[in-house]
């Protein structure tokens, strides 16, 4: 009887690990395509609006560039480090003393193409300094983008600005 009792609470635990097991792939594999993991009804409404990848623009007033990915992978108009190229070139010809870096709805990407703009921060004194750096992040803020706000912590001084769940 406690033979058959110890083979029942393995099983047991094999489901459970089974179960486990099964959720996380699901969970792995979804959120490593484009689409999203919103449920059906969500996921309409969002499709129905199209986003582009990644976008900047330069207040020239104060010297701000402005950028925005909502992921870090090429839109197949402008690869991500052909834009971080042009984003850097644009900055350096207005004279920006501030980057403001909003990743706060970066649903994935590919960690190794955020490398050119790590460097591209890393190479302006301007933007690793005391408040010439300014990351966005928030509940949408995933993998890719989390991955650079750490280096960027380490290696410059950003202000981190988390933007509240709407």
């Amino acid at each position: 009887m406690a033979n058959l009792i110890s083979v029942a609470s393995r099983l047991d635990s094999v489901r459970r690990a089974a179960l486990l097991l099964t959720s996380a792939l699901g969970f792995v594999t979804g959120c490593s395509t484009d689409s999203s993991v919103a449920p059906a009804a969500i996921r309409s409404t969002v499709a129905a609006t199209p986003v582009r990848n990644y976008s900047f623009s330069i207040a020239p007033e104060s010297r701000t560039v402005n950028v925005r990915f909502a992921r870090v992978r090429g839109d197949g108009q402008e690869s991500v480090s052909a834009f971080i190229e042009r984003m850097f070139a644009s900055a350096d010809t207005a004279g920006a003393t501030r980057l403001v870096l909003d990743l706060s709805a970066t649903k994935g990407g590919d960690s190794f193409l955020i490398v050119p703009l790590v460097r591209g921060i890393m190479s302006r004194e301007q933007f690793t300094r005391r408040g010439g750096l300014v990351v966005i992040l928030g509940p949408d803020t995933f993998s890719t983008s989390q991955n650079a706000a750490t280096v960027l912590q380490r290696y410059a001084q950003p202000i981190f600005v988390d933007r509240p769940v709407t």
